[in-house]
């Protein structure tokens, strides 16, 4: 009966704690970091597991991070953003944290987020100029990769892409993908990036794209480019994050502002070899859509959020335009054999 209890008391310690719970931890740490009778407002939740909340006072304002320790860690995010602002970019300041708990209180930046820019017509060429200028000066400072996150290795790149025929062949074919036809997809990936050009690496922020950028205002200095999502930061290729700011899942770019933005990039690098680097930047493409297809699709089948369905349109298609690089041939000739539609999906959105 001892043993019983105790392992009893294990589980029960083990458990995540209720919602009503989870609100008092959130209650007291606000009171005890001098917020107390603040009014707390939810922000709209993400594709993760952490909760957003504005706090407001006497016509003063601050951000309240909620992310439960069992799904989300706040380290990295504390570490990163101290880690940017010493780079000269700008992150939220953290004012107090709780890592036991998971909470964060932090700097707000307000509404401002490109996305809701673009949506009341901002100009979109200075938007994304400005968040093109940000990759540019953190690429350029050698101290940028002196932190210590993982390496987008070979190993996380298969692994991501793996979300591809793990969550959305399964929802189009209505069956799990076979053993065999998902180690011929793994081969595929090692024998693309057995080819992929080596440059010197940067500080990859992974979720570079207009949801998580924001117009700041922070000091003299106005109409800055304000970082949101990071802390899944890695070290590995600089055209990831370009590529992810100009591919991105939840809106069209105009061909003609890619373009602009990809001149602008390359006549500020001329360290980087052009032509290694739009190879880097097609295969790292596909990479994404490939993963991002994955996630839309679990998203929407086993979290139900169904919201995210209506991105996938976009994502086939820009997976589809990178299918076509030479590069990516094994990865071509696999979708050709079981999932045929993809490369075609051009012609049929």
């Amino acid at each position: 009966p001892t043993a019983k209890y105790f392992l009893l008391g294990l589980l029960l310690t083990a458990m995540p704690p209720s919602s009503s719970e989870r609100e008092c931890l959130r209650d007291t740490f606000v009171s005890q970091n001098g917020w107390f009778g603040a009014t707390t407002t939810a922000l709209q939740p993400d594709a993760s597991f952490r909760r957003y909340f504005r706090l407001e006072r006497a016509g003063v304002s601050a951000m309240l991070m909620d992310a439960p320790p069992m799904h989300e860690q706040i380290t990295p995010f504390i570490t990163i953003a101290h880690h940017l602002n010493e780079l000269g970019l700008v992150a939220p300041e953290i004012y107090h944290h709780d890592k036991n708990n998971g909470f964060i209180l932090m700097e707000d930046f307000g509404d401002n987020t490109f996305t809701q820019l673009l949506n009341a017509r901002t100009n979109e060429t200075n938007l994304y100029r400005s968040a093109v200028d940000v990759l540019i000066r953190l690429q350029k400072n050698p101290a940028a990769i002196q932190i210590n996150v993982p390496s987008y290795n070979r190993q996380t790149l298969i692994d991501e892409s793996l979300l591809m025929p793990d969550w959305y062949y399964p929802a189009v074919r209505g069956a799990h993908v076979t053993t065999r036809i998902r180690q011929d997809y793994i081969d595929a990936w090692h024998q693309v990036l057995d080819h992929l050009p080596a440059l010197d690496p940067t500080l990859v922020l992974r979720a570079f794209h207009i949801d998580n950028l924001i117009q700041v205002n922070r000091g003299d200095v106005a109409g800055q480019c304000g970082l949101l999502d990071f802390q899944d930061a890695v070290i590995g290729p600089p055209a990831y994050d370009l590529m992810s700011l100009l591919e991105d899942a939840r809106r069209d770019i105009s061909p003609e502002s890619v373009e602009s933005m990809l001149r602008h990039y390359l006549s500020s690098m001329p360290d980087i070899d052009p032509d290694l680097f739009m190879s880097s930047y097609h295969v790292l493409g596909l990479q994404r859509h490939c993963k991002v297809a994955g996630i839309f699709t679990r998203l929407a089948t086993r979290d139900a959020k169904p919201a995210y369905r209506q991105h996938l349109p976009r994502v086939l298609k820009l997976m589809s335009l990178r299918l076509d690089h030479p590069l990516v041939m094994p990865i071509r000739e696999w979708f050709d054999q079981h999932l045929p539609e993809v490369p075609n999906r051009e012609s049929i959105t």
